[in-house]
């Protein structure tokens, strides 16, 4: 699904946590009847139920009372990193590598709530292929969408978490054909998200065995990112945009049925009754459950810089404060 990008000028994804209380966010600056400050929030990806917080937070006027309206923007070429960097929008959907890519150039942008707890990336495989710990792909043929964005970041952790090197198998550039080329037997794993291509499969009758990332390494997934003009003048929007988001997230864990019903009216061709999207929702309740909503710790940020620094694709290591705040979490 979400094909987050490595490289800053292409467009980034995507793709927390527990059903904790959430307060209410302040009252919007200038009064109930002030009107509504127009927010467009790159996404990175398409109209999607695993966007169902943000859709939650809208339907039920949390933006509105934080006095935001907000649009989605789900274009492709939308360079949201780019953007939230040079000033001209405050926010954008990223994934942590994306942040330490960017601040490494020296942009001036800062990531304040996640949104998802765990990175949201897997290993994939048939049960008929046998690859049932990370040492049984030595030998075998992995595919992987491209050697960039958060799949690559992801499967670089995995193999120095398990000991293992890209030369202990076949890693082949598939595209995003992951789910396709697992079931036709054109590569013996792959890696995607967790919340797609591994249900696909399962759906479709391929019982699978999953590696997650995320067991193995705590990184930073997704979550939102503003700048720091933003964070220094005009520090109330940013901790509306974080609370609302956060009621959002919280109403999407209590009530999973509420969330699709929800998302139906906003994902063009979605039914709320679908099974496999409901897999898909709940799949993604999972990335996000967490003891506290919205925070991101030191530790998992300075797992992601030293990924990308074994990668290459930093030259030295920065202060992890410089990546991120939970100042803005209530």
């Amino acid at each position: 699904m979400n094909k987050w990008k490595v490289s800053l000028t292409t467009s980034l994804l995507l793709i927390v946590l527990s059903a904790c209380a959430i307060q209410a966010p302040p009252p919007r600056t200038g009064g109930p009847g002030a009107p509504l400050q127009k927010i467009r929030l790159p996404m990175g990806y398409i109209p999607n139920v695993q966007f169902a917080p943000y859709y939650v937070a809208v339907e039920r006027g949390y933006f509105a009372e934080a006095g935001i309206e907000l649009e989605f923007d789900y274009k492709f070429e939308t360079d949201g990193m780019k953007l939230v960097a040079a000033g001209e929008l405050p926010f954008a959907v990223v994934s942590g590598e994306q942040v330490v890519l960017a601040r490494a150039q020296g942009l001036p942008v800062k990531y304040f709530l996640q949104w998802y707890r765990r990175f949201p990336i897997a290993i994939f495989s048939l049960k008929t292929k046998g690859i049932a710990k990370p040492e049984d792909l030595k030998g075998r043929t992995v595919g992987i969408p491209g050697f960039f964005g958060a799949t690559y970041v992801g499967w670089r952790a995995f193999l120095d978490a398990n000991g293992l090197s890209e030369r202990d198998m076949q890693v082949q550039e598939i595209g995003f054909t992951q789910a396709a080329a697992v079931q036709q037997g054109k590569v013996d794993a792959a890696v995607g998200y967790i919340v797609n291509e591994p249900l696909v499969l399962e759906a479709n009758g391929f019982p699978v065995n999953v590696f997650r990332v995320s067991d193995q390494v705590d990184m930073v997934a997704n979550g939102l990112v503003t700048n720091e003009k933003t964070l220094r003048e005009n520090p109330t929007l940013v901790r509306n945009m974080a609370r609302a988001l956060l009621r959002g997230i919280a109403d999407t864990i209590a009530d999973p049925n509420a969330a699709m019903q929800i998302s139906a009216k906003y994902v063009e061709g979605l039914q709320a009754d679908d099974p496999i999207q409901k897999r898909v929702l709940l799949a993604t309740i999972e990335l996000m459950r967490s003891e506290r909503l919205g925070i991101s710790s030191p530790q998992a940020w300075e797992n992601t810089q030293n990924t990308l620094l074994a990668m290459g694709q930093i030259k030295q290591k920065l202060d992890v404060n410089e990546f991120f705040t939970n100042e803005f979490v209530p």
